[in-house]
């Protein structure tokens, strides 16, 4: 390989470079969107009075 040109170089990393970035961005386009609940979940809060 390091008979290589640099053009060859550079070629070889775009390549890899846009396999990459199609890669992610088929993997980020593809996911729903999760669906968010109208109800509320409330949260329980004992209010304890310490005595020390």
């Amino acid at each position: 390989m390091p008979q290589m040109m640099p053009m060859e170089w550079t070629l070889l990393y775009i390549m890899f470079l846009a396999t990459f970035l199609m890669f992610n961005i088929m993997n980020y386009f593809t996911q729903s969107p999760c669906q968010e609940t109208k109800t509320k979940k409330s949260i329980n809060t004992n209010k304890i009075n310490w005595k020390w």
